[in-house]
């Protein structure tokens, strides 16, 4: 048994599927360090003092993170930093997401929609802010998609669907996430022997709070559905996989456990549309009024 702690770093991580999945992690007798960002930290911490784990094992940290607003990103990325100290960040999860429309203006005066900034600026933001401690530790990013970037036919439309108050008809969610896989291709490039980057999906789950106030129907009969355990189990599964394809571009691991071959994601293979939508730092801090 190792008795090394493991660091994990994650967002999306206090209710449903990231709930879940560190609750099965701690359920394990590797010991493990945990650095969560959340909107509500009161609420999620009652939520894991409810489990009452084991804290001579495991330690977990919740730290302040509103991912519609890049200045709470940056501020969360330097409170991790100061948590870890020397040690070894072992995994980055990015695993928040909305499913929201694009009726209103960006927040913060951004012109992009909220549920583009939540569910691919921000934590692209949040993997440039971490890049040196997670070369340096070479980390494994797990990347939570879904098999909504399927939904994505024509990505002349990206620009304006993912806008705020764009009002397009077409679905937000599953343009975001198209663009947060363009990024994860993009991140496995530049990090490329110095960290593994995964694409999972978790499944068609319906018990989670992600089409509220959407839309989107999930039904429990549905004959793809999955519970939130099993969904859990997906993403546990990208952090242990090691039989990673020898085709660099084959990155995105199913809720089946199987790798999907290229075909099916074949637009996100696109190193200029991968170029495109993954904006340096310093693009970033520049356009979102974040430079002094």
């Amino acid at each position: 048994m190792s008795t090394i702690a493991k660091t994990i770093v994650a967002t999306g991580a206090t209710s449903g599927l990231g709930f879940e999945l560190v609750k099965q992690l701690l359920a394990q007798t590797q010991p493990y360090k945990f650095i969560l960002g959340a909107r509500d930290t009161k609420t999620a911490q009652a939520a894991y003092d409810g489990l009452k784990y084991d804290g001579n094992r495991h330690s977990l940290t919740i730290v302040p993170l509103e991912l519609s607003n890049l200045r709470t990103v940056k501020t969360f990325s330097q409170q991790v930093l100061d948590k870890v100290g020397q040690d070894k960040v072992d995994y980055l999860l990015l695993n928040a997401a909305i499913a929201i429309n694009a009726d209103e203006p960006g927040p913060h005066g951004s012109k992009w929609s909220e549920a583009y900034i939540v569910n691919h600026l921000s934590q692209h933001y949040l993997i440039h802010l971490l890049r040196e401690k997670l070369e340096s530790s070479r980390s494994r990013i797990v990347v939570v998609s879904s098999g909504a970037v399927r939904m994505v036919k024509d990505t002349s439309l990206l620009d304006n669907d993912v806008k705020g108050a764009s009002k397009t008809e077409r679905s937000v969610y599953s343009a975001t996430k198209f663009i947060q896989l363009l990024g994860a291709h993009w991140w496995r490039r530049q990090l490329q022997g110095k960290c593994d980057v995964v694409a999972v999906s978790p499944g068609l789950i319906p018990g989670t709070g992600l089409p509220r106030g959407t839309s989107m129907q999930f039904t429990s009969n549905h004959p793809d559905a999955k519970s939130i355990p099993e969904g859990a189990q997906s993403i546990l599964r990208a952090f242990t996989r090691d039989d990673f394809p020898e085709d660099p571009d084959q990155i995105f691991l199913t809720s089946w456990g199987e790798w999907w071959p290229k075909d099916v994601f074949e637009l996100s293979l696109d190193k200029n549309l991968q170029d495109k939508w993954s904006p340096s730092k310093d693009e970033i801090e520049k356009e979102e009024g974040l430079t002094a």
